[in-house]
Formats: structure tokens, sequence, C-alpha cells
């Protein structure tokens, strides 16, 4: 036999094996579980009622997922989340999935990451499977229906929101789930209050509340105190599930890195720090937060930092995913203002305004950071008040503080003094 015929008989040999181990590979067994008992779901629901409807909600751990499904589902990079809605209106109700997380997962997607080259019959069992334990709408008046909602992953804690449509209606919900395997937050422990009852200032009106917000510090220090890190450029006023909600609407996401934890205001560590992530998984704005010894009305008062890295989400891959530390990029008024617009569509603001107290620094003169970056802004902190929503654009109230919206939007290389006088 020559060479040649023999390499081409090596290659079929080889080409027949490769087929038949697909061919195995295709043929892989999945079989659904015995039952997709959902009663060890319920030992750990945590429940709401409001408006003649009753919500039970569980988040998935890896072994829930694997005795529901037959694999482990967590391992995938998804969080199943379990629901149940119990519709006690005289309307037909639907679940809005995207108000839960706006890039949750259909049970297609998750399905389709346990099909096999070849699988055939199999592939269409798994896809009829999911299908059939994901929430399906609508729920119809006086019946009670349950299921499945593909969410990203939280840790820790997930601040669960469901949304139920009806005729002309819409009923909220929002609630925090444990997350199996994880341990509570401790900084998610310290709400609603850090402070001793003594050291907290409740304010009545709304031109008191203006003063006590500019007199807040400026910006963060390090853990000594002496160095200025980033600008304090918002405040927000609500409490905890609306604030929560209406970030989570608009896709922001807990996720605190360690530079986060350098910055410092009342000597701690943010009480929260949330991400919005971009398309190719960059974190375009971040919010680090801490609850001040404020509250107006009764309700809870957040002092926060916002900003954007340098490069935004054409940073480089590695900054993005938090393995080099993010620069703050220089324009830190056009990320305030990037999240006001992002939060007027959450259908959860109430009032907007702006008071002074960061200080004006024009880019002719920066101020610097702890990490040598420096920044620019009109001295400005945004004030944003959360109610539960729905609420719509036309609905927010603007305060007549400091003037923003006839200044600029962005300050001159020549701009000085304060920016009332603009």
């Amino acid at each position: 036999m020559s060479l040649s015929r023999a390499l081409r008989r090596s290659l079929v040999d080889a080409g027949r094996a490769l087929c038949l181990a697909l061919a195995l590979a295709g043929c892989a067994t999945w079989h659904a579980p015995p039952e997709a008992d959902d009663g060890p779901l319920r030992q750990r629901e945590v429940s709401a009622t409001s408006r003649g409807v009753r919500i039970s909600a569980t988040v998935l751990g890896s072994e829930d997922s694997k005795r529901m499904y037959g694999a482990d589902i967590n391992s995938t990079g998804v969080q199943p989340l379990w629901l149940e809605v119990q519709n006690g209106t005289s309307q037909a109700l639907w679940l809005l999935r995207s108000g839960t997380d706006p890039d949750y997962f259909s049970p297609d997607e998750v399905a389709w990451s346990l099909h096999t080259l070849f699988g055939g019959a199999t592939n269409t069992r798994i896809d009829d499977y999911f299908r059939n334990l994901g929430f399906s709408n609508p729920i119809p008046p006086g019946a009670t229906r349950s299921g499945i909602v593909f969410t990203n992953p939280d840790q820790g804690i997930k601040l669960v929101n469901v949304d139920l449509l009806g005729s002309q209606t819409l009923i909220p919900f929002s609630f925090f789930l444990r997350v199996p395997g994880g341990t509570m937050d401790p900084r998610l422990a310290q709400i609603p209050f850090p402070f001793p009852e003594a050291a907290i200032t409740d304010y009545e009106d709304l031109a008191s509340l203006r003063a006590a917000l500019e007199r807040l510090p400026c910006c963060a220090t390090d853990a000594s105190g002496t160095v200025q890190a980033d600008p304090l450029n918002a405040v927000g006023v609500g409490q905890i599930t609306d604030i929560g909600a209406a970030l989570v609407r608009r896709n922001y996401r807990r996720d605190a890195r360690e530079s986060d934890l350098a910055q410092r205001v009342f000597g701690r560590e943010p009480d929260f720090v949330m991400r919005k992530q971009a398309q190719t998984g960059a974190p375009s704005t971040w919010i680090r937060g801490w609850l001040a010894p404020i509250r107006f009305q009764g309700q809870l008062v957040y002092v926060a930092q916002v900003g954007r890295p340098v490069g935004g989400r054409f940073a480089p891959r590695g900054e993005t995913r938090g393995e080099t530390r993010l620069t703050l990029h220089e324009n830190v008024d056009e990320a305030r203002n990037f999240l006001v617009q992002d939060l007027m569509y959450s259908s959860g603001l109430e009032k907007l305004g702006f008071v002074n107290g960061v200080g004006m620094a024009p880019p002719a003169r920066p101020r610097a950071t702890l990490d040598g970056a420096t920044y620019h802004t009109d001295g400005l902190r945004a004030v944003v008040f959360f109610a539960t929503r729905p609420r719509s654009l036309s609905d927010v109230d603007f305060l007549d503080w400091a003037p923003y919206l006839d200044l600029r939007e962005t300050v001159q290389p020549e701009a000085t003094g304060d920016a009332r006088d603009q």
C-alpha cells in the first residue's frame, strides 16, 4: 500500500471515529428528574400581599436546579427564581419579566446550554421540559400560577421586583431574598440605620432638607480621613425597596470591588456599590452609596458618588472585569446627569432637584482623587426622591433649588465662582 493510500485511509478512519464520537455525544442521555417538587422551595419562600394579590418567591441554588432540572443551571451564569402568584383580583394579570431583570433569560436560551450536537429528540425534550417549568402568562382571575424565571446572578441577597400588569393597572412588589450558599451581606445588615437614634435628624420641610444636604461633605476621603477621594455628587431619598427597585429596573447590579472600599464617608466603606452593565459587560456607570444621619419625613437619605471609568465601554476588557483598578473619568457631571436621566425612566422617580455642596472645580483647575485621577465639576449634587412605582416622566416634580436646568450642561474652562452665579 502506498503512503498516499495509507494516509487517505488513516484520515477516513479518523473521520469515522470523529463521527461516531459526535453521534454518541448526540445520544448522550438526559432524563427529566422523576419529579420537579417545589416543596423545598416553599419552605424558605418570602411572601407579600397587596391589592388582592399574593406573591411568593425563592432563589434556587445549585442543588435545587439539579433536583428540578437534572443539571446545575447555576453553573451557566444563570440564577433561577421561583415565583408563585395568587391572583385574587377580578381580572387577568401578566408578569412583566423585564421588570424583574431587564436581561432575563428565556427558557429556550437556558435549555440550549444543555443541548448536544446531533441531540435530536433529546434536545427537543429538554426544550419542552424547560418551557413547562417556566412561568407562563396570563394569571387568570382567582387562579394561582407558579414557575421559574431565569435571572442574572446576585450574591448574598437578591432584590426582587415583581410587576404585575392588568387592565389600566400595575401591581408592584419588591422584597429581598437570601441566595442559597451565600452568607448574609454584612453591609445589608446595617440597613436601615447604622447611627444611634439620637444622632439622626428628621427634616419635615424641603428648605431644611436642602440646607442639610449642602452641609454634607463635598467628597469621600481615604481611610485616614486626610486625603480627598471622589466627589459626593448625588443624593437619594426614599425607602430602600423603592430605591433598589428603580436601580434594578435600569439594570444596575450590586458589584463592589477592592478599589471601591478605599472610599470612606462617615468613617466607613460604602454601604452599597452598584454598576450598570453595558452590552459588552463593561461597567459604564457606578454608584457608591452611604446612609446619612438624615431623614426626610421618615424616609432614608443616601449620599452617593456617581462616576464612570476612563474609556467607558471602550476600556480594555481587563479593566472592565476589575482585574485592574478603574480610573475615574474626569467629567463626573456627565455621569451624574446620565444617572438622573436613567432613573427618570425607572417609573420610580417622584422629585428631582440640585443643591450645592460639592464645590465648583472648572476644567482649568481640576481636583485630584486618591489614585491621581483628576475631575472637574459644576459643584452641584443631584437629589432624587424615589416613590413606589409606577410613575410617569410627566409626574416628576422639579424642585426650584439650584437652577441646574437653566445652566449650561458643560462647565467651560474659563468658568469661575459658585454655581449659583451662572
